[in-house]
């Protein structure tokens, strides 16, 4: 297996969870939160797709998903605004369907897969962040936003299986 076939795997991953984790959920489902301060489905998943998004498209200087896709949320968030750092009341602003959510996810994961389905091994030393020491490089990147997603991805999952007991 190849580094690219590897990472497409990976991202394949995280979007199967997400689905996973809306699969027949209304919109008031996803957007329940189990106390006033926890994070909803809908925020989990809005949160790791737009860091999926935004690190990997940053990481190949290409134009984020959510440039075009962002429209359909009708969120009062900046546009560069990931999710990182949100109170609890910005958490209880985002609301969205299970078809929205899933509809980002599959163009951010197709948009994450053609990107990383050409890379080399030597591709992944190329540094792409300088803001940090050590600076970052593209396989730790990948490999962090992977990480994110689908510890995210677990979150949502777990939240899923409390409502349903409920």
């Amino acid at each position: 297996m190849t580094s690219a076939e590897l990472l497409t795997d990976a991202f394949g991953r995280i979007s199967e969870t997400v689905h996973e984790a809306v699969g027949g959920l209304a919109t008031s489902q996803l957007a329940e939160r189990l106390d006033r301060d926890a994070n909803s489905i809908a925020w989990l998943l809005w949160h790791l797709t737009r860091v999926e998004d935004d690190h990997v498209a940053g990481a190949f200087g290409v134009p984020q998903v959510w440039t075009e896709y962002g429209k359909h949320f009708e969120l009062p968030f900046p546009a560069s605004d990931i999710g990182y750092g949100h109170s609890s009341a910005q958490v209880a602003h985002v609301t969205a369907s299970a078809d929205l959510l899933t509809g980002y996810q599959d163009a951010v994961r197709e948009q994450a897969v053609r990107l990383v389905s050409g890379i080399s091994d030597a591709d992944l030393e190329r540094v792409v962040d300088e803001a940090w020491d050590p600076p970052v490089t593209l396989g730790v990147r990948l490999v962090s936003v992977i990480s994110d997603c689908l510890q995210h991805a677990g979150q949502a999952a777990f939240v899923r299986g409390i409502l349903l007991r409920s």
